[in-house]
């Protein structure tokens, strides 16, 4: 390690603010919601054509990998069309033991899933549920969405059970500048060509997925969410990885102490 190294601090911000997208800090939570809400319609049709491995089968596996189990009450925090959440459902055995929750009502109401699971309007900050609610709580792919990892952790400590397990997914940007060449191109370049080709909301999906790139890009290193989690109170913390070529599948993993 560089002695001159400064010692990793929590994560507050996931990445610094993308003057491109909004002029400041303060305007980037209407400016997600806006984005998502317009171009909700388009998102699962896109998020298949995205691929990179995380399809229904990957979000089930990642569950289970993390500890969730047939009875278990699940929160979906960023829930978004319910793509987490529905794999959530087949594995509980129970739709109704499901929670999703996120700030864009136009993505909930484009999910479809099955009776029984309840979507609620929320931020990963602000959680609508009581203390100790759930056994098992989910994001998947919103991390880079969150205003502020610290506060998000804390409130996620909070609605969870002691005891209960934690697994969010990201995609996390390569480690070699190859494949971060090969992901930016894909990324930024290929998808939103795609996105205008075959979405319905072609300006608005193709800057989606542009920013999707960008704030992969200049988010904070695994390392750093890896510590907030420890701040925040969590065990277990580790970072499992799914080698699909690139590596860059990241399931982040916690335990609440009983």
């Amino acid at each position: 390690m560089n002695a001159d190294a400064k010692p990793m601090s929590v994560a507050h911000e996931p990445h610094v603010p993308l003057t491109e997208y909004y002029a400041n800090e303060q305007e980037r939570a209407g400016f997600i919601r806006q984005m998502f809400d317009s171009t909700a319609a388009d998102y699962d049709r896109m998020e298949h054509i995205l691929g990179l491995g995380s399809g229904p089968w990957y979000r089930g596996q990642a569950l289970q990998r993390a500890g969730l189990k047939e009875g278990m009450r699940i929160v979906d925090v960023g829930t978004g069309t319910g793509l987490v959440a529905r794999e959530a459902a087949r594995i509980t055995g129970d739709a109704k033991l499901v929670i999703g929750v996120d700030p864009s009502p136009g993505m909930m109401a484009n999910a479809k899933l099955p009776e029984g699971i309840t979507l609620v309007e929320g931020r990963a900050e602000a959680i609508p549920y009581p203390d100790a609610s759930f056994d098992f709580l989910s994001m998947g792919y919103a991390l880079r969405h969150i205003s502020d990892l610290s506060v998000a952790f804390a409130e996620f400590h909070r609605v969870m059970k002691p005891g209960a397990r934690l697994c969010l997914l990201e995609i996390t940007r390569p480690q070699t500048a190859w494949g971060r060449f090969l992901l930016k191109i894909y990324m930024k370049g290929i998808v939103p060509l795609l996105a205008y080709v075959v979405g319905r909301q072609k300006k608005g999906t193709c800057k989606l997925w542009r920013y999707y790139w960008d704030t992969i890009e200049a988010c904070v290193p695994p390392e750093q969410v890896l510590l907030t989690l420890q701040a925040a109170g969590f065990v277990e913390v580790r970072r499992h990885i799914e080698s699909a070529g690139l590596s860059i599948l990241s399931e982040y993993q916690a335990v609440k102490p009983a």
